[in-house]
C-alpha cells in the first residue's frame, strides 16, 4: 500500500508552513537600550560543600530551584551511557516514598520536578516552597533504583538506540563529536547498544553514589520566598548530603586538523546529506572576544537572517535551514560549527557555499546594517530572557562557574553595542578556522561520492561508529536478467501471490507515531479507488485526507484543501491496496534505477515519475519508497522505509515504517483488518 505517501506529505506541508510563518515575521524596530538590573543573590555554603544562592523575586508568587552538579566530564568507556540511565532512573522512587506516592505529591502541589545525572530542576507556587524543596531534596539525595525500573529504562534506551542506528541525523551528531574530540575521550564518546547492554544495576548505583555529591554542587533558588526561612530549609534538607572521594581525569583535547579535510560516512538510506563544518575553539565567557564572537556567529548563521540561511535556503533552495553555532570552553572544549541538511544532488555545492561564506566573514568587513540587526536581536532576546526565573538562576550560576565580573549582565547590552565591524572580522579569523576544519558529511555515497571528490579536498572514510575504513563500494550493478517486470512479479509473489491479493477488497489500518514528543494516531481505510486517512493528536482530529475517483482533498484546521499536481497523482495511486497489481499491466512509465543498500540489504530501485521504489534482491519485499517534490521553492526528498513484515490472512504487510519528511519518525501499525465492509460515509 502507498497510503504513507499522503501521510508523509501532510506532515511535510505542516512543517513547511510553520517554518514559512517563522520567516515571514518582521523584525521589530529596536527602541532605546533598557537599563538592566540583575538581582544579586544571597549566598552561603553548607559544611558539605554545597554552594547556595537565593535570589528574591516577588513579581509573581512562584519559586524555582536549579541544582547543578558541576563535576568535570566523566569518561564512561566501555559502559558509556551510565549517566543516561541514572538520569532516567532518578526521581522514580525514594527511600521514603514509593513511585506513585512521590509523583502524586508533586502533582497535588501543581509543581514540576525533574532530575538528571548532573542535577535537578523544580518549580511551583511559592506558598509551597517548603513542600517542593523537600520533594526535590528527597528525589535528588535519596533516589532508589529498583531492578524493575532499571530494566524498563534500559530497554527503552536500547530501543531508542536501535532506531537511531538508521537515523542519519543521529549518526551525524555522534560522529561529528567523535571525530572532533576523539572517540575515546569524555567529550567525544557516545553510547551504543553494546555499551548499554554491559551496564548493570550496580553500575548505575555506584555512579550515582560516586558522582551525585555536594562537593561541586550549586543550588540556585529564585522566587517570592523569605530568604532567611529558605536558608533554614536548605540546611534542613541538604545538610546530611554526603560527599565522595571521586577523582576526575583531565579532559584531553585532540586539536584541529592541519588543513581542511572531508570526513565521510556512507549511509545508503540517506535522503539528504548532513553537513557539518567543525573546529575546536578556546573561547571563554570572560574573554574580551566573547561579545564580538557572539555577533560574528549571529551574522554568519545565528538564525533566519544569517548569511548561511539566506544563501543556502533563500537564494538556492537547497535546505530548510542552514545555521552556525559557537560554544565556549570550560568543561568541554569549545566548538565552532556550521551545519545544514541538504539534498544529495547539491552536497558539493553546499560545501562550497559554506566555505565561501566563512571566508567572507574572515576577509571582509560585515555591513553596518547586518551588525545593527545582529545587535538588535541579541539585545531583544536578552531583555526578554531576564523576565524568566530560570534565566536569573542561570545568570547567577554563570557568574560563579565562568568567573564573570559582578557587572557582567548589567553591562551586557553596553558590551554588545560596543562591538565594531573590525571586531567581528578579527574574531571570525580567530575562531572560524577555515583552513583547519573538518567537513563531516553523512550521506548516500552512491549519489554524493563522486561529487565530493570534485571538491579537491582530502577525504577520509568512516563507518557509522566513527571508525576509519577503506573507501566503500558505492555503486553495484543490477544482476543480469532483472527487469521491472521481474521485480514487480517477485514482490507480488513474496507478499502472497496475485490470486490472494486480488481476493482482498478492503483494508483498515490503525497505527501510531511519535512526532516531536506527541503521539499521532492514524486510521487508514482503503478500497480500490478510495482512501481515507484520519490523524488524531491528543484525541482531536488534526487532519483528514480523502481520495475518491472524483476528488481528493485534505481537511485541516477547518479548511478543505484540494490536492493538485504531483500530490494529486500520488494520492490517487495510493487509493489502491496493492498498486503493483496495476503497474504490471503497463510498464511504459517505469525504469530500473540500479542497486541501493536499504537496511543492510541490496535492493533494486524502480523509478516511476518522481518516485523510486526499492525491492529486496533476495526476498522481493518492498523496502523503501523515495519521493522527490518541490514545496515553497524547496526541492526535498521524502523517504519511507518498510520494516517488520507480518502475515495477515495469508498476505504480508509492513507493520513498521520509518518516515523522513525533513524530520524522521517511526510509524507502528497496531492492527490490520481485511475485507471490512465500508460505506460511502467512510470516504466523505
Amino acid at each position: 500500500m502507498k497510503k504513507v505517501y499522503i501521510y508523509a506529505a501532510s506532515l511535510a506541508i505542516a512543517f513547511t508552513a510553520m517554518q514559512g510563518y517563522a520567516q515571514d515575521r518582521k523584525q521589530p524596530i529596536p527602541g532605546p537600550a533598557p537599563t538592566i538590573n540583575v538581582s544579586e543573590p544571597t549566598s552561603f555554603v553548607l559544611k558539605n560543600g554545597l554552594k547556595v544562592m537565593v535570589v528574591k523575586n516577588s513579581k509573581l508568587p512562584q519559586v524555582s530551584y536549579m541544582l547543578t552538579i558541576d563535576n568535570p566530564i566523566v569518561f564512561e568507556g566501555e559502559k558509556a551511557g551510565m549517566s543516561s540511565l541514572v538520569s532516567g532512573l532518578m526521581g522514580t522512587e525514594t527511600k521514603t516514598k514509593k513511585k506513585d506516592v512521590y509523583n502524586e505529591e508533586i502533582d497535588f502541589l501543581g509543581a514540576s520536578i525533574r532530575f538528571h545525572a548532573g542535577g535537578a530542576y523544580g518549580s511551583g507556587l511559592s506558598k509551597y516552597n517548603t513542600e517542593i524543596l523537600s520533594l526535590l531534596a528527597d528525589g535528588a539525595l535519596n533516589s532508589v533504583f529498583t531492578q524493575e525500573e532499571f530494566d524498563k529504562v534500559k530497554t527503552q534506551t536500547l530501543e531508542s538506540l536501535k532506531v537511531n542506528e538508521k537515523s542519519v541525523t543521529a549518526v551525524a551528531r555522534r560522529v561529528e563529536n567523535a571525530l572532533l574530540y576523539g572517540k575515546n575521550t569524555a567529550a567525544g564518546e557516545f553510547e551504543t547498544v553494546e555499551s548499554i547492554e554491559k551496564i548493570t544495576l550496580k553500575d548505575v548505583n555506584d555512579y550515582y553514589a560516586k558522582y551525585f555529591t555536594p562537593t561541586n554542587a550549586y543550588l540556585v533558588i529564585v522566587g517570592d520566598v523569605d530568604v532567611k526561612e529558605t536558608e533554614k530549609l536548605v540546611k534542613k534538607y541538604f545538610n546530611a548530603w554526603k560527599g565522595s572521594n571521586a577523582s576526575f581525569a583531565p579532559v584531553s583535547v585532540k586539536g584541529n586538523v592541519n588543513s581542511m579535510e572531508i570526513d565521510f560516512v556512507n549511509m545508503p538510506n540517506a535522503v539528504q546529506s548532513e553537513i557539518a563544518l567543525v573546529n575546536e575553539v578556546d573561547l571563554k565567557m570572560n574573554d574580551k572576544d566573547y561579545f564580538a564572537a557572539l555577533m560574528a556567529n549571529q551574522i554568519l548563521g545565528g538564525g533566519g537572517e544569517g548569511r548561511l540561511f539566506l544563501n543556502l535556503r533563500e537564494a538556492h533552495g537547497w535546505t530548510y535551514g542552514a545555521y552556525s553555532a559557537l560554544t565556549t570552553s570550560r568543561k568541554y572544549p569549545g566548538k565552532f560549527k556550521a551545519t545544514a541538511s541538504v539534498r544529495n544532488a547539491v552536497t558539493d555545492s553546499a560545501v562550497t557555499e559554506f566555505v565561501k561564506e566563512i571566508d567572507l566573514m574572515r576577509n571582509t568587513l560585515v555591513k553596518a546594517e547586518e551588525l545593527k540587526m545582529a545587535k538588535a536581536k541579541y539585545v531583544g532576546n536578552f531583555v526578554m530572557s531576564i523576565q524568566k526565573p530560570e534565566t536569573v538562576a542561570r545568570f547567577a550560576l554563570n557568574k560563579q562557574l565562568h568567573k564573570l565580573p559582578n557587572d557582567f549582565y548589567e553591562s551586557y547590552i553596553k558590551n554588545i553595542n560596543a562591538v565594531t565591524a573590525e571586531d567581528v572580522q578579527r574574531v571570525a579569523k580567530k575562531y572560524f578556522l577555515k583552513d583547519n576544519m573538518r567537513v563531516v558529511i553523512v550521506g548516500k555515497g552512491s549519489e554524493v561520492g563522486k561529487q565530493i571528490e570534485q571538491l579537491g579536498l582530502p577525504i577520509n572514510y568512516f563507518n557509522t561508529f566513527a571508525d576509519p575504513i577503506e573507501k566503500p563500494v558505492f555503486e553495484k550493478s543490477v544482476p543480469e536478467g532483472v527487469t521491472v517486470q521481474s521485480v514487480l512479479n517477485k514482490y507480488i509473489d513474496a507478499i502472497g501471490g496475485e490470486a490472494k491479493l486480488k481476493g482482498i477488497k478492503s483494508v483498515e489500518v490503525t497505527s501510531s507515531a511519535t512526532v516531536q514528543g506527541m503521539t499521532l494516531e492514524s486510521v487508514t481505510k482503503v478500497k480500490d479507488g478510495y482512501l481515507s486517512l484520519e490523524q488524531k493528536m491528543m484525541g482531536s482530529v488534526v487532519s483528514k485526507q480523502i481520495v475518491t475517483p472524483t476528488e481528493a482533498f485534505v481537511m485541516a484546521q477547518g479548511q478543505k484543501i484540494a490536492m493538485e499536481g504531483d500530490v494529486l497523482a500520488e494520492a490517487k495511486e495510493s487509493a489502491f491496496i496493492f498498486p503493483e497489481l496495476n503497474w504490471v499491466k503497463d510498464l511504459s512509465s517505469f525504469s530500473i534505477q540500479g542497486i541501493e543498500t536499504i537496511d543492510g540489504k541490496d535492493a533494486v530501485g524502480i523509478k516511476k515519475g518522481n518516485s523510486v521504489h526499492y525491492y529486496a534482491v533476495d526476498s522481493g519485499l518492498k523496502l523503501a519508497t523515495k519521493v522527490t517534490r518541490e514545496q515553497m521553492g524547496q526541492v526535498m526528498v521524502q523517504a519511507t522505509t518498510y520494516q517488520d513484515y507480518k502475515t495477515v490472512d495469508g498476505v504480508k504487510f509492513s507493520f513498521k515504517q520509518l518516515i523522513n519528511v525533513g524530520v524522521e519518525f517511526e510509524n507502528v501499525v497496531n492492527d490490520i483488518v481485511i475485507n471490512k465492509a465500508f460505506t460511502d460515509s467512510d470516504f466523505q
